[in-house]
């Protein structure tokens, strides 16, 4: 099988060609600067792969869509699934979108989650691709594209949006990040661990998973709601109503409370005994 990932120089392109080589595929790469272009791999490849940032996806899909063949499988990496998965279907390949749900600075598919967004293939096309990933240790979660834009509103737009928010707090109290540190506990340390690594990665590639998901703005609405609510019953000093909230968010995590002690300790004892 020749797996051909358009954007395969840039750093996830270039992981998922180490994927396929590991099982036995003949993997081609185009980028800015080689010589393969992207019409070349869509025109040659069993499986087409687009790797290429957020905002370009659809744009490349659109431009090598006309080429694909039925016997061909298309496939995407990015973020968001809605689009590129329409645009996929646009051409007459079996189709397949894809989020791997880790950076390229993974070491390997091992303990790593990838989920799949099927838009136009045989089982056998999707049990062949998926089998790849799980062969090399990921964990595969099957979703429709809306239903994974709706998740990703919540899993990266939330989360991102609120790393970003506490990020500028700290910064408008003065506060120094590494005077913080000196009265810190395990959990702060692991906290402002996350607000520095989001930092100190790409600006454009959260700014498209804010901008670009039409499901985000719902979830912000939400996230500002709970954070003025809170902010009132704390003001308030009322201890019935902070514990009423508190419960309230209790009752609705119950069933993974027990997980999130037992993992977040793990992770606690291990920043310790570093």
């Amino acid at each position: 099988m020749l797996a051909g990932i358009i954007g395969g120089t840039g750093q996830m392109g270039r992981f998922f060609a180490e994927v396929f080589r590991a099982a036995g595929w003949e993997v081609i790469v185009s980028g800015t600067r080689t010589a393969l272009s992207s019409r070349e791999i869509a025109e040659t490849a069993d499986l087409v792969m687009v790797s290429v940032p957020i905002r370009a996806t659809v744009g490349v899909i659109r431009e090598v869509a006309p080429l694909l063949t039925e016997e061909q499988v298309f496939c995407d990496l990015t973020s968001l699934k809605v689009e590129p998965v329409r645009a996929m279907l646009t051409s007459r390949a079996e189709v397949i979108g894809l989020h791997p749900m880790f950076g390229p600075g993974a070491a390997s598919l091992r303990g790593q989650t990838i989920v799949a967004t099927p838009g136009r293939c045989r089982p056998e096309t999707l049990e062949g691709l998926l089998s790849v990933f799980r062969d090399q240790g990921a964990s595969v979660t099957l979703s429709t594209p809306e239903d994974h834009d709706r998740m990703m509103a919540v899993v990266q737009g939330l989360t991102h949006f609120g790393t970003l928010a506490k990020a500028e707090a700290i910064r408008r109290t003065g506060a120094d990040v590494g005077e913080t540190l000196s009265f810190t506990s395990p959990v702060y340390r692991i906290e402002i661990g996350f607000v520095g690594r989001l930092l100190a990665q790409d600006a454009d590639l959260y700014g498209d998973i804010l901008q670009m998901n039409p499901a985000v703005p719902g979830v912000l609405a939400a996230f500002e709601e709970a954070v003025r609510t809170l902010r009132e019953i704390v003001e308030s000093g009322d201890r019935e109503r902070l514990r009423a909230f508190f419960s309230g968010n209790s009752s609705h995590y119950a069933s993974y409370l027990r997980a999130a002690t037992e993992e977040t300790d793990d992770l606690i004892n291990h920043a310790v005994g570093r």
